[in-house]
């Protein structure tokens, strides 16, 4: 038998950047959330990562040019859902009640990959086998042993841990529903067409950003909470800007361009990445049930890939291509 020859493209390879580089997210967001506020970080954030992808822009394209080549619904729906995604997902590391926490809010925040991965049965057409439900159940099973670490394993233990702190983990819930809505219908909407080398989506991505800075600095006004800026805290911001800029023009390329279900499946290493750092940059001693809860998630996220194909093709192993 042949080897398989795996089809990683550039757009498809973006993705994997996107990933490695959205494993810092949660450690520097709560850096930030605990120095300046969850409204304040966000917002600087993202307008500086929008600024940023605008001046990336410019050297291919005028950006309002590349806004008026995206569809229309692409750029509001898509937006919304990019906006929401950036707001729940600050406010709920902001709101966890400590830096412990922060890491099971986070695990909530991954089911995100699952999600795109089961959208896109829906939503793009795509086909999934019986191995898409114990993959699904698996990652479900992650977090349920990430939110009943350190006690007994039980219903009545998840429920009690969920309703410490039920806003924070509704907000994660919401960030992964969101983003994995947007996943997919970047896909639908805005296409894959590779007219202007991928200028005109990138142009959308600088403006979902700045847009959820200008909503973020908007609540900010409205907000009583105290933001103490030092040189770490600049420091931070800079950095999680250009990372967060990098990040989302290379997954906004993926979705259009990429296997999009290569690519929801490796986004399930993110977890394991994002805790390693977060417990490194934070200072966070975990249980082992945080660790099995990743371990479980980047198992079903296997599954999941391995049962998803085109509708267009044949379930058999002589036609279903590896990772479509």
């Amino acid at each position: 038998m042949s080897a398989r020859r795996l089809p990683l493209d550039r757009s498809t390879l973006c993705g994997f950047l996107a990933i490695l580089l959205w494993s810092t997210t949660i450690a520097l967001a709560r850096s930030l959330s605990e120095q300046l506020g969850p409204l304040t970080s966000g917002a600087t954030v993202y307008l500086v990562g929008g600024v940023l992808c605008l001046l990336h822009l410019r050297r291919s394209i005028q950006p309002l040019i590349a806004l008026r080549r995206l569809p229309r619904l692409y750029l509001i729906g898509c937006g919304a859902l990019f906006v929401l995604y950036m707001f729940a997902l600050f406010e709920a590391i902001g709101l966890a009640a400590d830096r412990s926490q922060v890491l099971e809010v986070g695990m909530v925040n991954y089911l995100w990959p699952s999600l795109t991965i089961l959208f896109s049965l829906l939503l793009l057409g795509k086909k999934g086998s019986w191995l898409l439900i114990p993959g699904s159940l698996l990652a479900l099973l992650g977090v349920f042993l990430v939110l009943t670490q350190e006690t007994a394993i039980s219903w009545t233990s998840f429920a009690h841990n969920v309703a410490g702190n039920p806003l924070a983990y509704g907000l994660a819930l919401t960030a992964a529903l969101s983003w994995g809505l947007y996943s997919n219908l970047t896909r639908r909407w805005a296409g894959s067409d590779d007219t202007d080398g991928g200028s005109s989506s990138s142009g959308g991505v600088a403006f979902f950003m700045l847009a959820t800075g200008a909503v973020l600095l908007l609540l900010r006004l409205f907000s009583a909470e105290i933001s103490v800026w030092n040189p770490r805290a600049i420091a931070e911001v800079l950095f999680l800007g250009l990372a967060t800029s990098l990040a989302y023009v290379c997954w906004d390329v993926a979705m259009r361009r990429g296997d999009i279900v290569l690519v929801g499946a490796a986004s399930y290493f993110t977890p394991f990445l994002s805790t390693l750092t977060s417990c490194l940059y934070l200072q966070i001693a975990t249980g082992p049930g945080l660790w099995l809860g990743c371990f479980a998630i980047i198992i079903g996220s296997l599954l999941s890939w391995r049962s998803v194909t085109d509708a267009r093709e044949s379930p058999t192993p002589e036609n279903r291509r590896p990772y479509d």
